[in-house]
């Protein structure tokens, strides 16, 4: 398949380079409509990844002060390339968020078809509405969640929960990043449309990812328990808290391996990663 991806010098756009490295990329603004045509007619791709989101640096905080860029990344942008990739037939993916729901629907998880419950900030509110929208085409999205990986980098939950010094104890969906770029290669490969939760089994909390954090990586490492009640005291947009079910997922015969586990397997290497950081 010849891939052409879109914001490939974000976390993700870099990721899905090591998983199609003869993939051709863009830095194009998405949501400028002549711009995404002209890259689309020189790489004429049979697949589009769009990794051109903004979540927010550090976090989603950012997008209550920058709600045009957001937007233009997150909703407009989208809605070009669902025109563009239509006029072209070509198959296109969307990375999603997880964000978008509060509490974890009576013990069962939100599934993809569940409409979204979290408005309490700007760019879940966005972001849910570029889920539903996109959701009536023949588009692949890919829904995220507070995503982690093996090593150090500043969109890894485990690197950016070290810098808080509270957190909080609700359990969430999370998503390793091996697993879901295995499961999203996949399903390209099979050409799946819809929404996938693309998170792993089970659920895990921020304070109980520091805990092992500290136990495996840094015993030095200091944290406190944030109460959710003190939550608003300490960021700027609401915090969705949610868990989503692994079921559609699992009945492709995708594997994802359960969060603790995978949590576990990340910081044995994150640890290694980071000794070389500091040897060198």
């Amino acid at each position: 398949m010849k891939v052409l991806i879109f914001g490939p010098n974000g976390f993700f756009g870099n990721r899905f380079k090591d998983v199609y490295p003869d993939a051709e990329t863009s830095d194009a603004d998405i949501a400028n409509q002549s711009a995404v045509s002209e890259a689309l007619d020189d790489a004429q791709p049979e697949v589009v990844i769009n990794c051109a989101g903004k979540t927010g640096r550090p976090n989603v905080d950012w997008c209550e002060d920058h709600k045009e860029e957001t937007l233009r990344s997150n909703l407009t942008g989208p809605k070009v390339l669902l025109e563009e990739c239509g006029k072209r037939n070509i198959y296109w993916v969307h990375l999603s968020t997880g964000c978008v729901y509060e509490g974890d629907k009576g013990g069962e998880g939100f599934c993809e078809e569940d409409p979204p419950n979290f408005f309490g900030s700007y760019y879940s509110k966005v972001k849910g509405e570029i889920d539903q929208y996109l959701k009536d085409y023949p588009v692949l999205q890919l829904r995220l969640r507070m995503p982690f990986e093996n090593f150090p980098h500043p969109r890894n939950l485990i690197t950016k929960l070290t810098k808080y010094e509270r957190v909080i104890d609700i359990p969430n969906s999370i998503t390793y990043v091996p697993d879901a770029l295995n499961a999203a290669e996949i399903l390209i490969g099979k050409k799946k449309t819809g929404i996938y939760n693309m998170v792993n089994p089970g659920a895990i909390s921020p304070y109980g990812v520091m805990k092992l954090y500290k136990e495996m990586v840094d015993p030095s490492h200091e944290f406190e328990l944030l109460p959710l009640k003190d939550l608003p005291t300490a960021v700027k947009a609401e915090r969705s808290n949610c868990i989503l079910s692994t079921k559609k997922l699992e009945s492709e015969g995708i594997p994802m391996t359960n969060v603790e586990e995978a949590v576990k397997n990340a910081l044995k290497e994150y640890s290694m990663s980071k000794k070389v950081v500091q040897i060198s």
